[in-house]
């Protein structure tokens, strides 16, 4: 039985792709890393662009070892490329499952670790900065707990009058911060969920396909024996 020469390049394309989307995700996390106006405040909380370029270097290792299985019909390679995307599913799954149910321990751990940062006053001035920075592209003012978490409430705390009531009082905001990165963390979450569903989807497919080869390659060699 000869090998689908189809499925062959059905498989070797999808991993060509899967390879180019590794170096397009390891270029994107370079650039951003060199060139992101960072926040210290922020970062250590979010994922970092060190985990996206970790995550394209996976994707380009998985995609060669792909490309090379399905073009020299190596049964190993083919193997290696269908348990590495296996793990990856699993992975995709279990933290999909994680972030959908666990989202209020979240809340409660970054809550947590930015009520350790106060008073304000009292950290680097690199932090400070930062903070400031923040209440200006936010409009709020502290981290947990509103003007509160400063010993002396800084300008980029001061509201104008174009600002809603119930969130400025005596021209300074009364929201702490720490509401706003939630709703950032809940955005960001949901679209990640979007993008892990349509990975997902493609693992199923790369999976499928690798299988099929895989098997056509081993009933040949049956074959020719």
């Amino acid at each position: 039985m000869a090998v689908s020469r189809c499925v062959k390049y059905l498989v070797f394309l999808f991993n060509l792709l899967f390879w180019i989307c590794g170096c397009v995700i390891l270029g994107v996390g370079i650039y951003l890393k060199v060139s992101k106006d960072g926040n210290a405040i922020v970062d250590q909380y979010l994922p970092s662009f060190e985990l996206m370029i970790s995550i394209g270097v996976i994707i380009m290792v998985i995609g060669f070892l792909g490309c090379c299985g399905a073009y020299r019909e190596n049964r190993c390679m083919l193997m290696m490329f269908f348990i590495l995307l296996l793990l990856i599913f699993i992975l995709l799954l279990a933290a999909g499952i994680l972030a959908a149910i666990q989202q209020k321990q979240v809340k409660e751990w970054v809550e947590g670790k930015l009520k350790e940062i106060s008073p304000i006053d009292s950290q680097p001035p690199n932090v400070i900065q930062d903070m400031e920075k923040l209440q200006r592209e936010l409009k709020c003012c502290g981290l947990t707990t509103g003007p509160g978490d400063w010993k002396t409430v800084p300008a980029s705390c001061s509201c104008n009058s174009t600002a809603v009531a119930d969130k400025c009082s005596n021209k300074i905001y009364q929201e702490p911060c720490l509401t706003k990165i939630i709703d950032y963390m809940k955005n960001n979450m949901q679209i990640s969920l979007g993008i892990a569903f349509a990975i997902a989807i493609i693992l199923i497919f790369g999976m499928a396909f690798s299988m099929t080869l895989f098997c056509q390659i081993r009933k040949a060699g049956m074959t020719a024996q």
